[in-house]
């Protein structure tokens, strides 16, 4: 994670100063994260390139503006953030886009991964502590129901009713997030 926003931190520097390279490097690395962030959050593939496109002319158009002795990625995330917010207004759809969400834009060298990291463990935060302690042992990690259930205090049948519960919450979670 570090060592790819020491690149981009480079890569914008190089391009303030000139280096037509560096900035067609940064382009590169930025668009598939771009890609997948807005793929994550729209269901029309075509409108989450149109973001990805108009995201990248507005990091163009107003690069001047950046502040190289600030951080980069947010930077780029509040724009991408208000490209998105922009959009759902457009199609007069009310939806909040969270700022806690800042570090899944850039943060991750694989994109995708990193955002299914985050979004599962916004989703699990809803659960209570042993339950979750219980879907991380059965569901993440592979343990079984009768290896699981006596490290959370559990008998097996009791395990397996706490998990169907767990899940069935998430599922909902999942459901009422989307709507």
């Amino acid at each position: 994670m570090e060592d790819f926003d020491l690149q981009i931190q480079s890569l914008i520097s190089r391009s303030l100063e000139g280096d037509g390279a560096a900035y067609g490097e940064l382009l590169a690395l930025l668009a598939p994260r771009l890609r997948a962030y807005f793929g994550r959050r729209l269901s029309d593939a075509a409108d989450a390139e149109d973001l990805v496109q108009d995201t990248l002319i507005a990091i163009h158009t107003k690069r001047s503006t950046y502040d190289p002795a600030l951080a980069f990625t947010p930077w780029v995330y509040g724009i991408a953030r208000y490209k998105l917010i922009d959009h759902f207004r457009r199609q007069g759809v009310r939806r909040h886009v969270p700022l806690e969400d800042a570090g899944v834009l850039l943060a991750q060298s694989d994109t995708e991964a990193g955002t299914a990291r985050s979004d599962l463990a916004r989703l699990l935060v809803r659960l209570p502590e042993r339950q979750r302690r219980l879907v991380e042992d059965v569901r993440l990690r592979g343990m079984t129901i009768v290896e699981a259930a006596p490290l959370h205090g559990y008998s097996e049948g009791a395990a397996k009713v706490a998990l169907h519960r767990a899940m069935k919450t998430l599922s909902a979670s999942v459901a009422s997030d989307e709507d």
